[in-house]
């Protein structure tokens, strides 16, 4: 990585840190460079307070164009080496990514212009909430290359659209458009490609202006009701309502809400 032109910037503004994928070049593929970078920025959220809601962007053309063809044809950089080299590359690298934003205790908001395919397109379901530009196509397209998804796309795919469409997009490897992707609920808006940046911006703003801990313990609690069963969440529902209800936050939010009334 070059120093004066980082793979990932990053930026705080408003409660919302926005983290850029940068190398346009390779259509933000993620080879290692790019995946320690992305992991790093991740990873480095819990260490700024002031973050709210985490924005995930591009650079470029693309979103991110997943692994880099030409390291695979070289057996090269993430594709180099043994079985057990590439599989360990995989749990202390890429995983990495899918760790740090499955236990981001904010939400995050995904930006996704252009192509989101293979781990792109896997990345992009990681997070939370996503917006796309009506260029943006997705495909889970790892059997064009005799792969399987590695950073856990499955797992989200199948939640995000269900295990029989799952099935169907990874087996014909087909390419969907933003608005096919919209209709499947994999992206929430279709925005104009001009108008996405602005447009996740003010979501992810819009996001971060909730009080901070209700705001975090609402994510915990829709992702967990999501993967468990009802009695296990309405005593979740339960024990954090009450942590709020007693709580300095909801107090002083109670009595902004009826002073603006006024």
């Amino acid at each position: 990585m070059n120093d004066e032109h980082p793979l990932v910037t990053t930026g705080l503004a408003d409660g919302v840190l926005t983290i850029t994928l940068d190398a346009p070049d390779t259509g933000n593929a993620l080879d290692i460079a790019m995946t320690e970078a992305v992991a790093g920025a991740l990873e480095d959220v819990p260490n700024t307070p002031d973050a709210h809601c985490v924005l995930l962007r591009s650079s470029g053309p693309h979103f991110c164009t997943g692994g880099n063809v030409k390291d695979m044809a070289r057996g090269a950089d993430l594709m180099a080496g043994t079985t057990t080299d590439i599989q360990d590359r995989l749990r202390l690298g890429l995983h990495r990514i899918t760790r740090a934003l499955r236990d981001l205790e904010v939400p995050s908001v995904a930006a996704i212009n252009g192509a989101a395919v293979g781990a792109g397109f896997d990345l992009a379901l990681m997070c939370d909430v996503r917006v796309a530009a009506r260029s943006a196509r997705f495909a889970e397209s790892f059997l064009r290359l005799g792969l399987v998804s590695g950073i856990g796309g499955a797992w989200f795919l199948a939640r995000a659209v269900g295990v029989a469409k799952a099935m169907e997009l990874t087996l014909t490897s087909e390419f969907i458009s933003a608005e096919a992707a919209a209709g499947l609920r994999i992206v929430s808006r279709v925005v104009d490609d001009a108008r996405l940046g602005d447009e996740a911006a003010d979501l992810a703003r819009t996001i971060a202006a909730q009080p901070p801990r209700a705001l975090r313990m609402a994510k915990r609690l829709v992702r967990e009701s999501a993967e468990t069963t009802l009695p296990a969440a309405l005593e979740l529902a339960a024990a954090l309502q009450a942590i709020l209800l007693s709580g300095d936050e909801h107090r002083t939010t109670v009595k902004q809400f009826l002073e603006n009334r006024r």
